[in-house]
């Protein structure tokens, strides 16, 4: 702020995921190198240019904006992400190198008039960060669009499995030679866990989600096997043994505010029986919500078997019962799309416990059903 130097922040979503991670990782590094590229324009592909188009020279040699890919946690939270911690691992690329949400002002470079905003694995800002929404200047999200964007933000909204399947796809447009390795094995590996390696029994891998696993592996052949870096990611991203429980619901956590109250969504990667058996559970889930101002939270278990095939549970807790029963009645009532849920005997009566019957219903397709709830 204090050079009064142009910043163009690439950031996932809040719960941070692989994907998340990766696809801002990948972006804002192809953004830059494009930009670097002899003849290229300051905006990389951004603003009026189409994916892979160069832009216009610019006159002066100056770059105009740093691109910061910013991974939208604090880094406390880092160590969570299992699965994410272990691809970077892999590829020699060091936490330290890394730049999280605790360590940069957006707010502050938004003030100031120098921040760009790219969203990628998401396209609606939390309340919190509302102010930076003009800021916006390009979306690339995997999920259907719920509000407009401003008429000079490009968006790109494809109901892909991956995020990083469109990232792939912009790179793959842009001039030869700016994918490296590196960048593939990390685009790969996010797609094949995100599509559970392409597996069409668990709903959501697409033709495009194969067509750039293909495409990767054509231009980089010493990528590991499939089925290698889809295991060695998936034990990584299941493997919450030394885990507290308020660590698995930070995991992989989505909150949605109404007018007057915030609902937590954990996505939670053991089974539900043996969710419900852990140690002091209702007290850590009391403590977790009255920590967080969360009124209620909803956990979704998810586990597979030796066939890749997911299986789905839900507890819903809320000490508030009028919460708990709307909330419980709008996952029983959806229909677009419908859980087929089947009540069980739950240990205690603020929480709802349910197995879910469509086990393709993932977290994505759940929360707009908690959002109208709300």
């Amino acid at each position: 702020i204090r050079r009064h130097q142009e910043i163009h922040v690439v950031m996932g979503n809040e719960a941070c995921d692989l994907d998340s991670t990766v696809s801002a990782l990948a972006l804002a590094y192809f953004l830059a190198k494009v930009r670097l590229a002899p003849g290229s324009g300051t905006n990389g592909g951004l603003g009026d240019a189409s994916p892979g188009v160069t832009p216009p020279p610019q006159t002066s040699s100056a770059p105009k904006a740093t691109f910061v890919p910013v991974l939208n946690i604090p880094r406390a939270d880092f160590a969570l992400r299992t699965e994410t911690t272990f691809l970077l691992q892999e590829q020699g690329i060091p936490a330290a190198s890394l730049i999280f949400r605790d360590e940069i002002d957006l707010g502050g470079l938004h003030r100031a008039g120098l921040l760009s905003l790219t969203l990628v694995d998401h396209h609606i800002l939390p309340g919190a960060d509302a102010a930076l929404e003009e800021a916006v200047v390009e979306v690339l999200d995997h999920r259907p669009l719920e509000r407009d964007r401003a008429p000079g933000c490009q968006v790109t909204a494809e109901l892909v499995g991956s995020c990083a399947t469109l990232v792939t796809e912009r790179i793959a447009q842009g001039p030869p030679g700016v994918l490296d390795r590196t960048t593939a094995m990390l685009l790969h590996g996010t797609i094949l866990l995100d599509c559970v390696n392409l597996s069409p029994a668990a709903g959501k891998v697409t033709p495009r989600d194969v067509a750039c696993v293909s495409l990767l592996e054509a231009r980089f052949p010493e990528l590991p096997a499939r089925d290698t870096i889809f295991k060695a990611l998936q034990a990584a991203k299941f493997d919450v043994s030394g885990l507290t429980t308020e660590q698995m619901l930070r995991k992989d956590l989505k909150v949605l505010s109404g007018d007057e109250l915030a609902l937590a969504i954990s996505a939670i990667y053991v089974d539900l029986e043996t969710f419900l058996h852990r140690p002091s559970l209702l007290q850590d889930l009391d403590a977790f919500c009255q920590a967080r101002g969360y009124a209620g939270l909803v956990a979704m278990t998810i586990s597979f078997n030796e066939r890749n095939e997911p299986s789905r549970q839900l507890a819903v807790y809320s000490q508030h019962e009028t919460l708990r029963s709307t909330v419980c009645r709008a996952l029983e009532e959806a229909t677009t799309p419908s859980l087929h849920l089947q009540p069980l005997l739950s240990p205690w009566s603020c929480v709802g416990t349910y197995a879910q019957g469509n086990a393709l219903a993932s977290r994505k397709k759940v929360l707009p059903i908690l959002r109208a709830a709300l």
